[in-house]
């Protein structure tokens, strides 16, 4: 069969691909330091496993309305008020699985062919293909270190063109850890509104930020930039409920929200009744100061990781302000990512994940989503991998 050439111009995701690859090699015995997984490593509170049992229970197992339960889009606005001071009602918010398909259905209705897309170089690697998909232009605008990998306001505004639609902004950033301050996203927010375009804000790692910086939504400034944002989020890294599947988004525009329901009837129906009513729970019962200890045990993984980083010599990074990665530059040691990947991952036994699908060849991703003591032993096998090839 031909496949359709829209499909046909995608990749795989490498970073399950390295994180499958790690986990299979782990299955035959091998000891494998993974630091490619991008996932944290805690289980799923016990309060919501509870609230998925009893909803099983309580036989809440069949269809649902196609764009979420009305009780669990009532504790979504309950959220988006209490955590980033955003007004919506819950015919402004659509559950989709995963934030990811909430990203895909977004784009799938809003471009048209050939709308551009603006993206900020490092991506995360699902942004430029699910653009293709959706048969636009990914406008890729290459951010520097010296900026922490932020799209800066000046780079923003001279990338606009008459065929610009939508910027993708990611705060906290993945592959980069970095984090947007209060007057860097109103610079921005700005430029959205007087070039008459529409932002998405994917806001997946707000819960995991450090050094006592606060995240912010684009979408709380002005009724301006509210009108123009796309909220997109989820309880996957928040929450631990990665393989949950519930991601949501939170819009203005009711011709999106309408769109997006419209499109999600016919492809996925609903998300899981039973995740659903787990995500509820989560958002209607958080524990502040759980969230607050899993964002500090993830601060005390990102130091050890930074200081284990610091004695290798050919690398390179920027302390992350957020997520759980760390983004390396490894140009000094010749290789490109790909390679560099594969031989730490075959003579090292320690899974990174390339940069060339970030956007960034000369980089690769480590995640600090593990323990302490694998942070140590990973960080250890590398600095002794890179000695010994350099000779």
């Amino acid at each position: 069969m031909k496949i359709a050439s829209r499909v046909e111009k995608i990749t795989p995701s490498l970073t399950l691909q390295v994180t499958s690859l790690a986990k299979a090699m782990l299955k035959q015995g091998e000891r494998v330091v993974n630091f490619a997984a991008g996932e944290p490593d805690f289980d799923t509170p016990e309060y919501i496993k509870q609230a998925a049992n009893e909803a099983i229970r309580q036989g809440l197992t069949k269809y649902t309305p196609a764009t979420g339960l009305a009780e669990l889009k009532q504790a979504i606005c309950k959220k988006l008020k209490r955590d980033n001071a955003l007004e919506y009602s819950p015919e402004q918010i659509i559950v989709g699985c995963g934030a990811k398909h909430v990203l895909y259905s977004i784009l799938q209705v809003a471009c048209e062919k050939a709308d551009e897309v603006i993206i900020a170089s490092p991506y995360w690697l699902s942004y430029p293909e699910m653009i293709t998909l959706a048969q636009g232009q990914a406008k890729v605008i290459e951010t520097k270190a010296q900026d922490k990998f932020k799209l800066t306001a000046q780079a923003f505004l001279g990338n606009i063109t008459k065929k610009t639609r939508l910027l993708i902004l990611n705060s906290p950033a993945n592959p980069t850890g970095s984090v947007y301050s209060q007057e860097e996203l109103k610079e921005i927010a700005q430029i959205v509104v007087e070039k008459d375009l529409y932002v998405i804000s994917d806001e997946i790692y707000e819960k995991i930020i450090f050094d006592e910086k606060k995240h912010l939504s684009i979408a709380s400034f002005n009724e301006q930039i509210f009108r123009r944002t796309i909220v997109v989020n989820g309880v996957s890294k928040a929450f631990a409920m990665t393989g949950w599947r519930i991601g949501y988004l939170a819009a203005a525009d009711v011709e999106l929200i309408k769109a997006v329901g419209n499109l999600q009837s016919h492809s996925t129906s609903n998300p899981c009744s039973i995740s659903q009513r787990a995500a509820q729970a989560a958002l209607e019962n958080e524990q502040p100061q759980k969230m607050q200890q899993m964002a500090l045990e993830f601060q005390s993984r990102r130091d050890c990781m930074l200081e284990g980083l610091s004695a290798i010599a050919k690398f390179s990074f920027i302390k992350p302000d957020g997520a759980f990665y760390v983004f390396c530059n490894i140009s000094a040691s010749g290789l490109d990512s790909l390679e560099f990947a594969q031989r730490l991952l075959k003579e090292a036994k320690v899974a990174v994940v390339p940069g060339v699908v970030f956007g960034r060849d000369d980089y690769v991703r480590l995640s600090f989503a593990t323990s302490i003591d694998e942070i140590r032993e990973g960080t250890l096998r590398v600095k002794n991998w890179l000695e010994n090839i350099s000779g």
